[in-house]
């Protein structure tokens, strides 16, 4: 139901971003930007629990956004087929029953 797994990403940044508070926008943006998506093979991330890594970055040529590999911890849920959840269901649309494949127990 919830893990803990390591993932990379590339974030680009604009210059106007560098300076002193550097490894802070880049980490304010990997939150903005990965918190509350979902992908097939992970699931949905939950939250951004750390940053492990943040590599050297690389200039892109002719915009002077600069890419940087980064290494972090995040939670993510992924429910698998058969498992129960508990929830309160705020809001019902049409054929959403037929679309999702986990059932609500109250």
């Amino acid at each position: 139901m919830f893990f803990h797994i390591m993932h990379k990403r590339n974030m680009q940044l604009h210059p106007r971003h560098f300076g002193t508070r550097l490894r802070d926008k880049l980490v304010s943006k990997l939150m903005k930007d990965v918190e509350g998506t979902c992908s097939g093979r992970h699931g949905f991330v939950v939250a951004i629990m750390g940053i492990k890594h943040v590599g050297k970055g690389l200039i892109r040529d002719g915009t002077g956004f600069v890419t940087f590999p980064v290494k972090y911890k995040c939670v993510v849920f992924r429910p698998f087929k058969g498992e129960i959840l508990e929830a309160v269901v705020t809001m019902v649309n049409k054929g959403i029953f037929q679309q999702l494949a986990f059932s609500v127990s109250g």
